[in-house]
């Protein structure tokens, strides 16, 4: 049996107190019923309260690729009662009322990603569906969706504390570029009132929480906590040790101090020796601690080993969940990148350092997945962010724990870097040879450059864990561009692909590399990207989908994106803003589809590169537009007057309350009938017609 070991979040201050400790688990053959998600289930478990709810705008998916999953799991194994609120009905407070009033906390999540990628493309028309609802369906979080949420906790029991987490929270706790509104936003948590924030995993933090609320400790008290933000009284004083940032007002105002803020946060990142964060909203003050540090492998082997029935909740009767049938047989085996793309969240979420699970947990896993009857003995992916970094990590600690730097692969592999293939060639070896197992698929991204050191790797990746194809983001093809995105130059691809030829011929297989590229990431002009669709014909490549840049909060490619430069070199950045800019280097990347000639020729001519408009072996397009084109044409032009093509965002800044879409307008004001103060009538108090409001 497991023997139990602590999660322990070290402490930010100097307070000593016992390591949070996750309970030893019985061994089951079987997996737990999941977490109630209705009052009938909670009194079906003999329960009067819970001390947790959840609430999160992802179906529930008792699986540990879901957050939901594994933060109620973790709870249940601690000790606590916990139920599940998924996709309420933000419009009223009446669902947070089911479960009663929790003893503990409300914890709120977005769900997996930020709701307003998930509702929105690049081009910022809405999605026609979400891969975290049942069916697909869309409309069943709000926008925002951390906001409402928050809001509807607090007015359905004042006084409990609301604790907001997951992807949205983490990247919105400091003042940060909202794309849709195309505002500067304040920190989430003034908007969405919440008590903290916890940032990253979360597991660690929300053991804590609740246990130390248990003990009778206030929600003010939790303010030591690594791995949380929080904002101040405008009468309280941050903590003398704490790094200052520009002003809400000043990044707002002047695109240079928002730069400038977001090169500090950035260079704060390293658990090991980051500062605490101070950012003054007008006269309040957001405190942003330190990261959580690393969990340790026998906390990582406990979460995973967590007796989850790694399914939908039966409430959804069979409804298809898009996400989860992409991960349903697939198992994490490490979390954190080292990468440090600057278009990617993954490292300002998960971390930076390299967190491993162990074998022996590994290879249980898989075995209980050979046990459930419905399991067709193919894994789908066996990796994490990225697939080979496993076990990977600095060899130095002790410049580790100095070190500030944000990749450890650009502008090259870092020397101190173990890059030692080994322990990884050995899991997937015992991964396909456990019993009952008939195939492993890598889908999780290739490391291109890491990969290359270990020829080993390639071999066994070729022969044993392809299926013909095997997905790789090269990104661009342009030198400067990947700069900005710190990814390798493009002779790294190009050394990459004739290496996995090679180990494909010597495996006696005919398999084939799906190069996924980025069209409009900052740095990329019309040039760029023509140079981009020349190399795509020349080679064959004719991308089914395109992934087109989107300004996430907190990213530093976001901020470039903002302010035209690179936060870090000062540098001047090239831009594509406006909407037709995106549209011709999203065509160029498709220029071979009839329904893009009319963009690609536009483009060309716009860059003066009519010489790729003809019959020659490198030309784009024809010098004569198809009649496929013209009758797509047509057919957009039909369509395009038959209503309103683009969904309306909520602004705050432009008086539209933030959350709420396509629903009632209602703000924040609990036990109020209306969302808005009425006017007083003359003669009662009220002041004359134009006067302002208190």
């Amino acid at each position: 049996m497991m023997t139990p070991q602590a999660i322990a979040p070290p402490p930010c201050s100097a307070r000593n107190e016992a390591p949070t400790q996750l309970p030893e688990l019985p061994m089951v053959s079987i997996a737990l019923p999941p977490l109630p998600t209705s009052r009938a289930e909670m009194e079906a478990r003999g329960w009067d309260a819970v001390d947790v709810v959840f609430v999160t705008g992802d179906a529930y998916v008792d699986h540990p690729a879901f957050a939901m999953g594994i933060l109620g799991r973790v709870l249940e194994a601690a000790g606590f009662r916990v139920a599940i609120l998924s996709q309420p009905d933000w419009r009223s407070a009446e669902p947070w009322r089911q479960f009663g009033r929790p003893r503990l906390f409300f914890g709120v999540s977005a769900g997996n990603m930020d709701s307003m990628i998930n509702h929105y493309t690049a081009n910022k028309k809405v999605r026609n569906d979400d891969a975290y609802s049942p069916g697909g369906k869309i409309g069943l979080r709000p926008d925002r969706a951390t906001i409402p949420y928050s809001h509807r906790s607090r007015e359905a029991f004042p006084g409990v504390p609301v604790i907001a987490g997951g992807v949205e929270a983490s990247l919105r706790r400091l003042a940060h570029y909202d794309y849709w509104s195309d505002t500067v936003k304040r920190s989430i948590l003034l908007d969405s009132k919440a008590d903290l924030v916890v940032f990253g995993m979360g597991e660690q933090q929300i053991v804590e929480i609740a246990r130390r609320l248990r003990a009778g400790e206030t929600v003010k008290d939790l303010r030591d906590m690594r791995g949380t933000a929080y904002a101040m009284g405008a009468s309280e004083t941050p903590p003398a040790d704490s790094l200052v940032l520009p002003t809400y007002d000043e990044v707002k105002t002047d695109k240079l101090k928002f730069a400038e803020a977001t090169k500090r946060i950035h260079m704060e990142t390293n658990p090991l020796n980051a500062k605490r964060l101070v950012q003054y909203h007008d006269r309040q003050a957001v405190v942003c601690n330190p990261p959580a540090l690393p969990i340790s492998q026998e906390d990582m082997d406990r979460v995973y080993g967590l007796p989850y029935t790694r399914r939908p909740h039966p409430m959804y009767k069979g409804q298809r969940i898009p996400a989860f049938e992409v991960v349903k047989d697939s198992v994490t085996i490490m979390r954190g990148c080292f990468g440090g793309c600057t278009f990617c969240s993954i490292t300002t979420h998960q971390g930076r350092i390299i967190q491993s699970r162990s074998q022996d947990s590994i290879l249980t896993e898989l075995k209980k997945m050979t046990e459930d009857p419905k399991f067709s003995g193919v894994v789908s992916d066996i990796g994490g962010p990225t697939a080979n970094m496993y076990e990977m990590r600095c060899t130095r600690p002790e410049v580790e724990a100095k070190c500030k730097r944000l990749s450890c692969v650009h502008p090259k592999v870092c020397k101190l870097l173990g890059t030692d293939h080994g322990p990884l060639i050995d899991l997937m070896k015992k991964s396909r040879e456990t019993p009952g197992i008939e195939k492993v698929h890598v889908a999780s991204g290739i490391r291109m450059d890491l990969a290359q050191l270990s020829p080993k790797y390639l071999e066994d990746l070729a022969r044993h864990h392809v299926g013909g194809t095997l997905k790789v983001a090269p990104e661009h093809t342009d030198s400067n561009v990947l700069k900005l995105m710190k990814k390798p130059n493009q002779e790294d691809y190009a050394g990459f692909a004739d290496a996995f030829a090679e180990a494909s011929r010597k495996a006696g297989k005919k398999q084939f590399l799906v190069p996924y590229y980025i069209a409009s990431h900052p740095g990329s002009d019309l040039n760029a990207m023509i140079e981009l669709a020349v190399f795509l014909k020349q080679n064959g490549y004719k991308p089914d989908q395109v992934q087109d840049f989107i300004p996430a909060p907190f990213d530093i490619a976001t901020c470039m994106y903002y302010t035209g430069r690179d936060p870090f070199t000062g540098e001047e950045v090239y831009v594509a803003q406006h909407l037709r800019d995106r549209k011709l280097q999203r065509a160029l990347m498709q220029f071979f589809k009839p329904e893009n000639y009319f963009l690609v020729r536009e483009a060309l001519l716009k860059a003066d590169r009519a010489d790729l408009i003809g019959g020659g072996c490198d030309c784009l397009i024809p010098a004569q537009a198809p009649k496929a084109a013209l009758e797509a044409r047509r057919r957009h032009a039909n369509e395009a007057g038959q209503g309103d093509h683009y969904h309306s965002i909520a602004n705050p800044a432009k008086g539209k309350p933030a959350g709420e879409r396509e629903m009632q307008k209602q703000g924040y004001r609990p036990g109020r009938s209306t969302a808005r103060r009425q006017d007083k009538k003359p003669g009662r108090g009220g002041g004359r017609p134009g006067s302002k409001s208190s």
